[in-house]
């Protein structure tokens, strides 16, 4: 329930005066009112000074900007196309940009509510009463309106939405640091697919030779039908690989065309040539955990979300005072058309009003306490982003550091499986060896050589994943 308080003046200027005295004095009673200061730090998160591990080659620290643009750090031309044009095309990131045109339309909404408002009307009537006879009237004018902000109310809820669209800005960041990684990640597989195809195909083209071998010395009596068996087993089971690599290729480069913004096949022609994979540049440049959270547009949207909700908590408690509003109009009225373009009759009017919460059966409070709960679900969702931020780069860094240790073994081991396979191809074609050994040091090989290449693929993973953890890849 309200309270109301109007007049209206034309010549009445005392009464006018007894309005404006009213409204003072009710302003004066609200302020002396309790008000509850909702303001609060975002609660704090144990941050470390340094990362727990961290690679040989790490430097401390490194500016944001270095990030901005980490992929080309990988100094693969097509990589560098592929992410630019994901970061112009893709849907998510346009979905995202029309979201932040949003944001930023109704925080302008709200910014154009604090000031006055001011229209024009136009009116036109013909009326009869009686036996008198019909008469016309006109009338012309300028109206005029405004709501003066006492208790920041309306200040709190443009507060709001201006928070609001800078959290629309950091998470278009976000899309758009995601995307990037995306991307590269799907790039590194498919190479890594790639690498994995060919060395099944050498090894397959090895088997042949061994089959065909086999098959003759079995023609010369020399081994049985066994080890034909055996070796034609062994080569159909790697040929077998060839088809579901060229479907695993298939399918990563759909996803890569995708995330581009564009349809499945149209990458087959500049991605269809394998190619080395891509990998970043040794001297890695690491921030230090509290620069790595300013860095990441997440931590910041969550950042921008506790503003939000507590200039919603502000909102919600000026709506328990009174509001002022004072209107006018200046217009001309007359008989006729042509009397309005001579001047018609001047009619002026001034209207104040201020309205008193008396009764809400505690609606108000309600809100209040409503947005406060917002707020505190903020401020846990900011603890729970940046403990999530601190893990992936904690995780990064312990991958890294352990497929560059697993990756100088695997290689070891490849050159090793290598030299074996090959005497154990020139001893069984000297029939100083069986065929067995020949069959074993064959799928070590094949394994070894995958093995390696998934390692360094996996290296190069570990970089993009890092660099996302980092925040990087938005200015």
């Amino acid at each position: 329930m309200t309270s109301k308080i109007n007049e209206a003046s034309g010549s009445d200027r005392p009464c006018l005066r007894r309005l404006a005295l009213a409204a003072w004095v009710l302003l004066a009673l609200s302020g002396c009112a309790s008000w509850s200061d909702k303001n609060a730090a975002t609660s704090a998160v144990d941050v470390p000074t340094q990362w727990s591990t961290a690679a040989s080659s790490t430097k401390i620290p490194a500016a944001a900007s270095a990030l901005a643009q980490w992929w080309h750090r990988f100094d693969d031309p097509q990589l560098s196309t592929l992410v630019t044009q994901a970061l112009a095309a893709n849907t998510s990131i346009r979905s995202a940009q029309a979201a932040l045109q949003q944001s930023r339309a109704l925080r302008d909404v709200k910014a154009a509510g604090m000031l006055p408002g001011v229209g024009a009307s136009g009116s036109a009537g013909r009326s009869k009463s009686g036996d008198n006879e019909a008469g016309n009237s006109f009338r012309a004018g300028l109206d005029a309106s405004w709501e003066p902000d006492i208790f920041g109310g309306k200040r709190s809820a443009l507060n709001a939405s201006e928070a609001d669209a800078q959290a629309a800005e950091t998470t278009l960041a976000d899309v758009q640091v995601s995307i990037a990684a995306e991307v590269a990640l799907a790039y590194i597989q498919l190479r890594g697919q790639q690498a994995q195809l060919l060395i099944a195909q050498n090894n397959l083209a090895s088997q042949s030779e061994t089959l065909q071998i086999t098959d003759w010395r079995a023609q010369a009596g020399l081994i049985t039908s066994l080890e034909v068996e055996q070796s034609r087993a062994a080569t159909e089971q790697t040929r077998a690989q060839v088809p579901a690599l060229q479907t695993s290729i298939a399918k990563t480069r759909h996803a890569l065309a995708v995330l581009t913004g564009q349809p499945p096949n149209s990458l087959q022609t500049p991605v269809s040539s394998p190619a080395p994979v891509p990998q970043a540049a040794p001297d890695l440049a690491l921030n230090i955990p509290a620069q790595t959270l300013r860095q990441r547009p997440d931590v910041r949207t969550a950042e921008h979300r506790i503003s939000a909700a507590l200039a919603r908590v502000r909102a919600a408690d000026a709506a328990r005072y009174p509001s002022f509003s004072i209107g006018g109009s200046l217009g001309l009225n007359a008989l006729t058309l042509a009397g309005l373009t001579s001047g018609g009759a001047l009619a002026t009017s001034l209207l104040a009003s201020v309205s008193v919460p008396l009764f809400d059966g505690g609606a108000a409070r309600s809100q209040v306490l409503a947005q406060e709960a917002a707020l505190e679900q903020a401020r846990v969702n900011y603890q729970a982003v940046v403990l999530t931020a601190l893990k992936d780069v904690e995780d990064a860094l312990v991958a890294l550091q352990g497929d560059r240790t697993r990756l100088i073994y695997l290689q070891s081991a490849a050159i090793a499986a290598d030299n074996a396979a090959l005497m154990a191809q020139q001893r069984y074609s000297s029939g100083l060896i069986d065929f067995q050994t020949v069959l074993q040091t064959q799928r070590t090989l094949l394994s070894a050589q995958s093995s390696v290449a998934s390692a360094q693929a996996d290296i190069s993973l570990d970089h993009v994943r890092l660099y996302k953890a980092l925040g990087g890849g938005w200015n």
